[in-house]
């Protein structure tokens, strides 16, 4: 059975007199909503984790090999970083520099190609090497001198070893002579042509092993030099430009 009338609100009475009117005649009125009361969840119950063990494994000992070898690479180290700290300070106290090489004069004796572009010539060249340091002595421990032209070898010279002094500079005469040297046509066409415009163009390359020496110490490297030489023609061709440069 229901809740009587009068003991259910004005609201419900009027919701069910119209649920009443909108059922077809015959069929009973339903039954008015029950209310559902939820059971509450039961949460299952977490077991309390078991305490992790921890095992503590014995550390192993350094051997004396390994600290041996730590700290011969310290001291390994602090010795390169004092050397860099002395050679940085010998080098800023001393600066020095390349020697130079350069092309006092020169003078065209002879020049003739023979058939077919065989080039024969005869050139006497005054070169001075300088050493501009006044802490360093230099050593030239390999000279060579080139000629050129238009890339083309012509003659070379090779100077035995010498010592500068500081402050030192030296006169070489150099005789470059060429003798039956091949010439593509168009070069020795070049080269007849500028004999006779009176205008001869020549490039002499030098390479030079440098040994510098500062007090008990030394160091070598290797010095470059290009010099483009312009001459009158022969047989009295004399030095009328230059241009060096050493690296």
């Amino acid at each position: 059975m229901g809740t009587p009338y009068h003991l259910q609100s004005p609201r419900t009475i009027l919701a069910r007199l119209v649920n009443m009117r909108q059922l077809p005649p015959g069929l009973p009125p339903p039954p008015p909503p029950s209310k559902t009361v939820r059971q509450p969840e039961v949460l299952p119950q977490r077991l309390p984790a078991a305490p992790s063990k921890i095992i503590l494994q014995p550390r192993d000992r350094t051997s004396p090999a390994m600290w041996f070898a730590a700290i011969v690479c310290f001291v390994f180290s602090i010795i390169l970083i004092v050397a860099g700290v002395v050679i940085l300070i010998v080098f800023l106290a001393v600066k020095p520099r390349a020697p130079s090489f350069d092309t006092a004069n020169a003078s065209l004796n002879s020049v003739y190609v023979d058939s077919p572009a065989y080039f024969n010539g005869d050139m006497t060249l005054v070169a001075n090497f300088s050493n501009p340091n006044q802490k360093i002595d230099v050593v030239f421990r390999s000279a060579t001198v080139e000629l050129f032209f238009r890339d083309r070898p012509m003659a070379v010279q090779v100077l035995p070893p010498f010592a500068q002094r500081r402050g030192q500079f030296q006169v070489v005469n150099l005789h470059m002579v060429s003798s039956r040297v091949l010439l593509p046509p168009e070069v020795a066409m070049e080269l007849v042509n500028q004999v006779r415009s009176n205008r001869v163009v020549y490039t002499i390359r030098g390479a030079f092993k440098v040994e510098a020496r500062f007090w008990f110490s030394h160091y070598s490297y290797w010095m470059n030099t290009i010099c483009e030489l312009e001459l009158t023609a022969p047989p009295c061709g004399v030095l009328v430009a230059r241009r060096c440069r050493t690296k």
